[in-house]
C-alpha cells in the first residue's frame, strides 16, 4: 500500500471540503449569523492542513494504483463524513442533539441519502440549512470525481480513484480519453445543470436562499429541504413542475447528456439509448400504478393527481422530496414506491439504486436462460439495442444484485435486532438508506430521529454501501486485497 499517495490524495479532498464551510460561512456572514465563525474557523483550518500535508507529502511516490484507490475512495467518505460533522458539533446552536445525529446527518448528505435526523428546519440558520445542501451538491457527482479533475495538477494520477468511486459508472467512449477531461466535463454538465434548476426554481417562486439550496440537492438527487414539510411546504404546481424536470435529467446518465448536449449537440441521442428508453417506461409504468390505486381509493383530486406524479418521480429516481405523507396512502402506493427505488436511475446518474442498466442486464439473462431451455444447442446473447454485452458484465451484474439482495437482508435482520422497530419502518428504514433515498415508511416517514444509536450507525453503514455501490468497501474485507 502506498501510504504517501493515501495521504496526499485524502489531504486535497480535505482542502475540497473546506470550500462548503467558507461558502456557509459568507451565507452566514450575509445575514449576520454567529456560526458563521465556525464555518470560517473550519474551512480554514481544513484547506491550510490539507495542504501543509500534501506539501509535505510531495517528495515521496504518490502513484495510485487499482489497490489505493479503493482504499481511498471508501476511506474518504468515512474520514470527511465525520470531519463534516464538526459544525453541528462545536456550534453553540445546537443543530445535532448528539454526535451519532450530527454524523447521520453528515452522512447522509454526503450520500446524497436525504435521510434526516433534525426536525424544526425552519428555525435553523441559514449557514446549516446551506451547509447540509451544498454537503448533498458534493457528494452528488462524488467528491472522488471532483478530486480525479484536480490531481493531474498536483502530479497525482487519478485514474484508479475515479473508477473506484462508482465502478461500472463512466464506460461510455464518448467521452474525452483522459480521465482527468471526462471528470472535468462531467463537473461542468453538472454545474450548468444546478444553475438552470436554480433559475428555475426563483422563476417559479422561490426565493433565491431557497432556489440555490434546492437546486442542489435536485441535481444531486439528495432530496434534503429547509422545510419540514420539503417541496409541499410551497404547494405550488410550477417549482413542483420544475423539480420533477430536473429530476428526471438527473436520474439520467450524465455521459448521456454529455453525448446529446456538448458532443453531438442531438437530442435524439436521449431515444436511441436502451437505457434511457427503459427509464422512461419505468418512471411512466410506476406513475400510472400509483395513480390507478390512488383513483380506486377515490382520492384522486387535482392535488392527489400532482402528489401521485411528484412522489413517483421523487421515490422512483430516489431523490426523496415529499409533498404529503405517503404513509397514509393505501398500502400498495407506498410499497411500490419503495421499491420502485431499489431500481433506481441510470448508471452514470446522480441516483441511488441498482440501476436501469443492470436491471436490463438481468431480464435479458433471464430470457436467453429460457431460451436455452426450449433450446439447448442454441446460442443466445444478451444484447441492449444493438451492443452485445459480454459474459464477463453479465457475471459482474449478477454478483452485484445478489450482493446487494444479501446486505438488504442482513442489514434489515440488525436492524430488527437492535431496535424495536416494527416490520414496515425497519424494512423501509433499510431500503431508504442503502437506495439513498431518504424517507421511509412508519416511524421514519418524516425523520429519524427516534431511532436509537446502534440503528442509526447501521444505517449509516448502509448509506455509504449503497453510495459506493457495495463492492468498493467490501474489496476491503478480502484478506487477499491486503497480500504484498
Amino acid at each position: 500500500m502506498n501510504y504517501a499517495a493515501v495521504g496526499s490524495v485524502l489531504a486535497v479532498l480535505v482542502m475540497i471540503t473546506g470550500g462548503p464551510m467558507l461558502a456557509s460561512a459568507a451565507v452566514g456572514f450575509i445575514y449576520g449569523e454567529q456560526v458563521a465563525n465556525v464555518f470560517a474557523s473550519l474551512g480554514l483550518i481544513f484547506i491550510l492542513s490539507g495542504g501543509v500535508i500534501h506539501l509535505l507529502l510531495t517528495r515521496f511516490d504518490r502513484t495510485v494504483r487499482v489497490r489505493e484507490g479503493f482504499f481511498i475512495t471508501t476511506l474518504t467518505y468515512f474520514v470527511i463524513g465525520l470531519l463534516c460533522t464538526l459544525p453541528f458539533i462545536l456550534s453553540s446552536v445546537k443543530v445535532a442533539p448528539s454526535f451519532t445525529d450530527a454524523a447521520f446527518e453528515s452522512f447522509s448528505g454526503l450520500t446524497t441519502t436525504g435521510a434526516t435526523v433534525l426536525t424544526g428546519l425552519e428555525e435553523l440558520p441559514r449557514s446549516f440549512l446551506f451547509y447540509r445542501a451544498s454537503l448533498q451538491w458534493l457528494g452528488g457527482m462524488g467528491i472522488i470525481v471532483l478530486a480525479v479533475a484536480i490531481l493531474p495538477m498536483l502530479g497525482i494520477g487519478g485514474m484508479q480513484l475515479f473508477r473506484a468511486e462508482a465502478p461500472g459508472t463512466i464506460t461510455d467512449t464518448s467521452l474525452k480519453p483522459r480521465i482527468a477531461e471526462a471528470a472535468k466535463s462531467l463537473w461542468i454538465l453538472y454545474l450548468a445543470l444546478t444553475v438552470a434548476c436554480a433559475l428555475a426554481y426563483w422563476i417559479a417562486g422561490m426565493s433565491l436562499f431557497d432556489a440555490i439550496c434546492h437546486s442542489f440537492t435536485t441535481v444531486a438527487i439528495g432530496g434534503f429541504s429547509n422545510y419540514d414539510a420539503s417541496i409541499g411546504y410551497f404547494d405550488e404546481p410550477m417549482i413542483e413542475t420544475v423539480a420533477i424536470l430536473f429530476m428526471l435529467m438527473a436520474g439520467l446518465n450524465f455521459s448521456l447528456h454529455y453525448r446529446a448536449i456538448i458532443l453531438k449537440t442531438d437530442i435524439r441521442e436521449y431515444f436511441r439509448d436502451p437505457e434511457a428508453r427503459t427509464y422512461a417506461i419505468f418512471l411512466v409504468a410506476v406513475t400510472v400504478l400509483v395513480t390507478s390505486r390512488l383513483a380506486m381509493a377515490d382520492d384522486m383530486t387535482g392535488s392527489g393527481f400532482r402528489d401521485a406524479v411528484f412522489q413517483a418521480v421523487s421515490f422512483a429516481t430516489t431523490t426523496g422530496y415529499t409533498t404529503t405523507s405517503v404513509d397514509s396512502w393505501p398500502l400498495l402506493c407506498p410499497v411500490v414506491l419503495v421499491l420502485a427505488s431499489f431500481v433506481g436511475g441510470c448508471v452514470g446518474s446522480t441516483a441511488g439504486g441498482v440501476k436501469i442498466y443492470r436491471v436490463l442486464v438481468v431480464m435479458q439473462q433471464g430470457v436467453r436462460e429460457i431460451r436455452r431451455l426450449i433450446l439447448p444447442d442454441g446460442v443466445f446473447t444478451v444484447k441492449l439495442g444493438a451492443d452485445v454485452v459480454d459474459d464477463r458484465v453479465i457475471e459482474a451484474v449478477w454478483g452485484f444484485v445478489t450482493m446487494y439482495g444479501l446486505l438488504f437482508v442482513f442489514f434489515l435482520t440488525c436492524v430488527l435486532m437492535v431496535s424495536d422497530l416494527d416490520i414496515k419502518s425497519a424494512f423501509s428504514a433499510v431500503a431508504a438508506c442503502i437506495n439513498n433515498l431518504g424517507p421511509g415508511l412508519g416511524e421514519v416517514a418524516h425523520h429519524y430521529a427516534s431511532l436509537n444509536t446502534p440503528t442509526k450507525w447501521l444505517l449509516i453503514l448502509a448509506m455509504v454501501l449503497g453510495r459506493l455501490e457495495i463492492f468498493t468497501l467490501l474489496v476491503l474485507l478480502a484478506p487477499r486485497y491486503w497480500y504484498r
